[in-house]
């Protein structure tokens, strides 16, 4: 299933109300960068990707779905580069399936749920030296049924499970994301109680 938004990605970033001072001064760099960088959709521009992750949560949104991610060796959440694609919330869908085998995962909202401009450090993928740069990731809230069977990506990822939503503190060992995101990330999930 295709989502389609009436609203380009700046638009959206411009109505966006931002959570905290990260995500204000985040929005105001991507958008900066939207402007100014060529191919921010590909990998061709080796200074910036657009990128798109999920908080994949659990119908009573007590769970929260991660995976082990190969390159960080760390517990993280879902998601990955657009590739040309510049529906971001199809590209969160289609990363959360990829990585995690689930078959069926749908959106609490279409609208973003957070933004983030994350650092990558220099790295080795498919046997070649990918240079430290950024990504100007726009994450959704997404949810799936935690009891479906899950299973991992060997290419992206070793494990993929559901944890407590608190679990996820300790599960991951990178502390700039414990604190600047997934908390965040936990927090926003207040104004979105179940029936």
């Amino acid at each position: 299933m295709v989502y389609d938004s009436c609203m380009n990605l700046t638009e959206e970033l411009e109505d966006y109300i931002p959570f905290n001072e990260q995500e204000e001064k985040d929005r105001d760099l991507i958008l900066h960068l939207l402007k100014t960088q060529p191919a921010i959709y590909t990998r061709e521009n080796r200074t910036v990707h657009m990128t798109a992750s999920a908080w994949v949560v659990s119908k009573d949104r007590k769970q929260v779905l991660m995976a082990y991610h190969n390159l960080y060796h760390s517990w993280a959440w879902l998601g990955g580069h657009c590739d040309g694609d510049e529906d971001m919330l199809n590209v969160a869908i289609k990363e959360v399936k990829e990585e995690s085998g689930l078959t069926e995962v749908k959106p609490v909202s279409e609208k973003i749920y957070s933004l983030e401009v994350l650092t990558v450090d220099g790295h080795i993928k498919h046997g070649e030296y990918v240079s430290s740069h950024l990504h100007l990731n726009v994450t959704y809230l997404l949810e799936a049924d935690s009891t479906l069977p899950v299973h991992n990506k060997p290419d992206e990822n070793k494990a993929v499970a559901w944890f407590p939503l608190e679990e996820v503190y300790e599960r991951s060992t990178e502390p700039w994301f414990v604190e600047r995101i997934y908390k965040k990330l936990n927090q926003k999930l207040d104004s979105f109680t179940t029936d």
